[in-house]
């Protein structure tokens, strides 16, 4: 039934600094960016290399959710990424916070988190 993941629906604090941080530092590709009038909302269509998409919205006066990773609700959205620790080397190079590498100890993959611009956990895990 399930055949994959499409999209991972964010929404943001501050649009601007968002949509900077997924395309610019993340290097995602903008699919469309549309406003809603109604909703005076952005959408930002982003796609992943291998086809799946972020979407990231934007909503007056959203409340804020914990974000912290053992809190009820997801996790973390995890990127796969070729290796670890020269995309380390790159988000600390654009002044994101990373926290030390660790090896996933069922896996011997090595992995580590970072936060986007609304502290939501973010985690690079090496292919």
């Amino acid at each position: 039934m399930l055949e994959g993941i499409h999209h991972v629906a964010i929404i943001c604090s501050d649009y601007s600094e968002s949509k900077r941080f997924y395309t610019q530092v993340l290097g995602l590709k903008v699919i469309a960016e549309t406003y809603r009038e109604q909703r005076q909302s952005y959408k930002l269509d982003l796609a992943m290399p291998n086809g799946n998409q972020i979407e990231l919205f934007s909503f007056p006066n959203a409340p804020k959710r914990v974000s912290g990773p053992e809190a009820q609700g997801l996790r973390h959205l995890a990127f796969v990424v070729q290796s670890v620790e020269e995309s380390v080397k790159y988000l600390q190079s654009q002044g994101v916070e990373v926290e030390p590498i660790r090896i996933d100890e069922l896996t011997g993959k090595p992995f580590t988190f970072f936060k986007d611009p609304d502290d939501l956990p973010l985690e690079l895990y090496q292919a």
